[in-house]
C-alpha cells in the first residue's frame, strides 16, 4: 500500500469535480470491457456508437489483452520492473500492476490520470504486494517534467522504466504536441527504458465513422491516427518483434483467448531506449 494515500483529494472534492451530465472516455471504455463505472450520458453514447462500428468493442477489449502481454513481456523477459502508466483510466480486470506484480511481486508501478472519476477509485488502485508498490499521480499528460518529479517519489528513475501510453494520446488533436510529450517522457528516463503505445487507427470507415460520433457527443474529443503516426512515436527507438502490429497480432497467445481475436482498428507496439 502506497504511503501518499493521505495525500489524496478528499471524497467530496472529488465528487465536486465529476462531470455526470457529459460522456468521458474512461467511463465509455470502462462500459465497454463490461465495467460498472460509468454513468446513463456513457452507456447511451456508447450504444450509439455501437449500432455505427460494433467492431469498437473489440478494440476496447483486446487493448487490454495488449496491455497484458506487453507488460509480462517488459517483466518476464526484460526484467523490468518499473512502470510508469500514463492515462490510467478506471480499473477494470488485469490492471498494470496486478499483472506486473503477478509475475515479479517486487514491480513498482505509478499510475497517472486527471480525471475525478478515477481518482476516485486511486484507492483501490492503491494496492500493492509487500514486495512491490503502487502509487497514483493526479497529473496531466501536457507536463511531462512535472509527471517525472512526482514519479520520482516512487520510482528509481536512474534505472529502466516502462512508459506506456495506451489508448490516450489521441486526446491530443496536434500530432507535433503528442509527439513531443512523449519524447520529453522518455527524455527523463535512462537507457534501457521501454515505451508502449496503443491507440485506435483510421483503417476503416467503421472505426472514422465511430470517431466523429464520439467527438460529437460533447465528450473530450479522440482522433484516430495513421498507422504511419503511431509508428513514428517510436522514432529513436529500438523496436521489440513483431513492431508496430494490430493489438490482437502483437504476440498472440496461440493457445488462449488472444490466439483467436479479430483484426481490429488498433495499432500498438514496444520500443527500448537504447
Amino acid at each position: 500500500m502506497s504511503d501518499r494515500d493521505d495525500g489524496l483529494e478528499s471524497a467530496d472534492a472529488i465528487r465536486a469535480r465529476i462531470d455526470t451530465g457529459t460522456p468521458h472516455s474512461a467511463r465509455f471504455w470502462n462500459y465497454f470491457v463490461g465495467g460498472k463505472d460509468n454513468y446513463e450520458v456513457d452507456r447511451e453514447v456508447g450504444d450509439q456508437i455501437k449500432e455505427i462500428f460494433p467492431g469498437l468493442v473489440d478494440v476496447a477489449l483486446t487493448s487490454r489483452h495488449f496491455l497484458g502481454r506487453a507488460v509480462r513481456e517488459l517483466a518476464v523477459e526484460r526484467g523490468i520492473r518499473q512502470f510508469l502508466d500514463i492515462g490510467t483510466g478506471l480499473p477494470t480486470a488485469d490492471n498494470t500492476h496486478e499483472v506486473a506484480q503477478r509475475v515479479a511481486p517486487d514491480a513498482r508501478i505509478v499510475y497517472v490520470d486527471n480525471d475525478p472519476l478515477v481518482l476516485a477509485h486511486a484507492r483501490a488502485l492503491l494496492t500493492s504486494t509487500p514486495e512491490g508498490r503502487t502509487d497514483y499521480l493526479d497529473a496531466d499528460l501536457f507536463d511531462p517534467e512535472s509527471i517525472l518529479k512526482a514519479a520520482a517519489g516512487t520510482l528509481d528513475l536512474s534505472r529502466p522504466v516502462a512508459l506506456m501510453i495506451l489508448n490516450t494520446l489521441g486526446h491530443v488533436a496536434d500530432y507535433d504536441l503528442a509527439r513531443s510529450l512523449v519524447s520529453r517522457l522518455m527524455a527523463g528516463l535512462p537507457s534501457g527504458s521501454y515505451l508502449v503505445i496503443s491507440d485506435s487507427t483510421a483503417t476503416s470507415e467503421g472505426m472514422i465513422a465511430a470517431s466523429d460520433a464520439y467527438n460529437a457527443s460533447g465528450a473530450v474529443p479522440y482522433y484516430v491516427r495513421p498507422v504511419e503516426e503511431i509508428a513514428r512515436f517510436f522514432e529513436g527507438l529500438e523496436l521489440v518483434e513483431p513492431g508496430i502490429a494490430q493489438v490482437t497480432r502483437w504476440r498472440p497467445e496461440p493457445d488462449g483467448a488472444n490466439g483467436t481475436e479479430p483484426a481490429v482498428d488498433a495499432y500498438g507496439g514496444v520500443g527500448r531506449k537504447p
